[in-house]
């Protein structure tokens, strides 16, 4: 009877320890999917890139105007190729001529609270209709895909663009930066690149099942297609979501709509630097720029190329 009871209670307690374990697991990320251990100002180093990149693109799509225009000797560095002013109706114009002010707004803070100092350098970028067109898998479309040809075709490449830097933003909001005026700093522009993203998915979202001329597909479609896109470029699983999803991907596995896309818990995916990297080059290689960016400046990305993490 006794060895029955401590046979139990082994039973039990291995049962207990096992819960535990399972409990306190943490998924381990593959290699490709691990964040860069860097410090507060290499990563802000490398986020000006991003947001000279954005405010560059909002900023020319809108108006013709560049940083330069708005806020001389915030930024140098050779002048982007391929911009043009798009096709837009003048709401949209007016919010994206919105957004670019308020990237160099938050170029201008950066150069405030951190030890960067102005002129900040600015990539090589390549804004041709082309180079979209090939990141977010929609070169073979006839005509031509061309993200300046009409406000829902600008809207359609605004918005992955925009949601995998606020996936970027939110990844950076860390530990890792340290300071208090450098994590408020970050989480400041986080919740601007929110809005943003928020504006172009609600957009989208209001003609959901419309078609976009010249073509066929709806916009359901296309942001399908655009999000497959930039999660296999990417490589790390997926994190950018169309609007409408399987009810099983839908928040709480009831709903198909996915105006704010997350995780099982409705929680924001966050990308890496190096996944970023690999959308914005289109090379699915963090080392080897491309696509928007045929440069890129910064420690940070010195040091990814210099030990090969691609």
């Amino acid at each position: 009877m006794a060895s029955r009871s401590c046979l139990f209670i082994f039973l039990l307690l291995l049962a207990f320890q096992s819960s535990v374990i399972k409990a306190n697991t943490v998924a381990v990320l593959p290699p490709q999917c691990r964040p860069i251990v860097a410090g507060t100002l290499a990563r802000f180093e490398y986020l000006v890139n991003l947001i000279i990149g954005y405010a560059e693109f909002f900023l020319r799509s809108s108006t013709g105007a560049g940083i330069e225009d708005i806020a001389p000797g915030l930024v140098q560095g050779p002048v982007p190729i391929g911009a043009t002013v798009a096709n837009l109706d003048n709401a949209t114009r007016a919010a994206i001529r919105e957004f670019g002010l308020a990237l160099v707004g938050n170029l201008r803070a950066i150069v405030d609270e951190t030890l960067l100092r102005a002129p900040l350098s600015r990539p090589q970028l390549n804004f041709t209709a082309g180079v979209f067109a090939g990141i977010l898998n929609l070169s073979g479309l006839t005509p031509p895909f061309n993200v300046y040809g009409s406000t829902t075709q600008f809207l359609l490449v605004a918005e992955p663009l925009t949601s995998s830097l606020l996936q970027f933003y939110l990844a950076q909001v860390t530990p890792s930066i340290a300071g208090n005026d450098q994590q408020q700093l970050a989480a400041g522009i986080g919740l601007t690149a929110a809005a943003q993203a928020g504006y172009f998915r609600t957009r989208l979202n209001a003609i959901v099942n419309s078609p976009v001329p010249p073509y066929t597909m709806t916009v359901a479609n296309f942001t399908n297609t655009t999000a497959t896109a930039v999660n296999q470029l990417g490589l790390c699983g997926v994190k950018n979501e169309g609007l409408i999803v399987p009810l099983s991907l839908g928040a709480e596995n009831r709903t198909t709509t996915n105006v704010v896309p997350g995780d099982v818990n409705s929680l924001s995916p966050r990308r890496t630097e190096r996944e970023v990297l690999r959308i914005v080059f289109g090379t699915r290689n963090a080392t080897r720029p491309g696509g928007i960016f045929l440069s890129f400046n910064g420690a940070l990305f010195r040091q990814l190329v210099a030990l090969r993490q691609s």
